[in-house]
């Protein structure tokens, strides 16, 4: 059971479909998210996908933000690149913007910057590139919050800039006893059971600990806890976290205005 006076932010990564390909159901998880972490074009993304997902968020009340990666379509942006530091925060800037325009036309704006893939796992610990996407916010507007693993290098060297960070949480993510995610490339990396999902979430929001991947009791107290939309069942593992964490008594609300 939770704290009544408990707020957490569902997010889920959203628009990730190109052309005449899509993947997962952005309108059924608008419906439950409170958050949308719209890809850019560079790992997923184009601009009619863009404007439509940002319309639609808009109109649900639900918190746009720019999920920025590596320019890797073919890979899903899940393959480290070793981009000059740079260049990545140009293209960071570049997505941000790209985004920023549909978000406009819809009426609304970009609330905060989340890194997607392989840049989320390699600014953990990655400096170069942390200090990169730290830089790429700065200079576009050091009022955007920005979402990340707790401990993280990112996390870290943003807050050093003055920017306002937010703990994220994956609902559906095996952990391991240092916090980090398990590879995707380990078996158990990605939970499947719905009731277990549901477990963790309303235990991650009480700032209670969960088990990690080796059997320990881990404690993450996320601002926002993370519900995939490109899983199998994403849509009722969604639906579920969000009923357990309502009936533990927790509110559900963007973490941004």
């Amino acid at each position: 059971m939770t704290d009544s006076g408990t707020t957490i932010d569902l997010n889920s990564d959203l628009g990730e479909g190109f052309g005449q390909w899509t993947l997962g159901d952005d309108d059924a998880l608008l419906g439950i998210v409170t958050s949308a972490n719209v890809a850019c074009g560079f790992h997923a993304g184009d601009a009619s996908t863009m404007r439509r997902v940002c319309a639609r968020a808009a109109a649900a009340g639900v918190a746009i933000g720019a999920q920025v990666g590596y320019r890797d379509l073919p890979g899903f942006g899940r393959r480290f690149i070793d981009i000059e530091p740079d260049a990545l925060t140009q293209e960071v800037i570049y997505q941000i913007g790209a985004l920023e325009a549909f978000a406009r036309v819809a009426g609304s704006r970009v609330r905060y910057v989340k890194p997607h893939g392989a840049l989320y796992n390699a600014i953990v610990s990655h400096e170069e590139q942390a200090a990169a996407v730290v830089r790429a916010v700065v200079d576009y507007d050091r009022t955007l919050p920005v979402m990340g693993l707790p401990g993280s290098a990112w996390l870290r060297l943003a807050q050093a800039a003055g920017l306002t960070v937010v703990h994220e949480a994956f609902a559906d993510r095996a952990y391991t006893p240092e916090g980090t995610l398990v590879s995707r490339r380990l078996p158990g990396a990605v939970l499947h059971d719905a009731d277990e999902i549901a477990r963790r979430c309303v235990a991650m929001a009480a700032g209670e600990p969960i088990a990690d991947v080796a059997g320990g009791s881990l404690t993450l107290r996320p601002d926002s806890i993370c519900v995939h939309g490109d899983t199998p069942g994403a849509v009722r593992i969604a639906q579920e976290v969000r009923e357990a964490l309502t009936r533990a008594g927790a509110s559900l609300a963007p973490f941004t205005a």
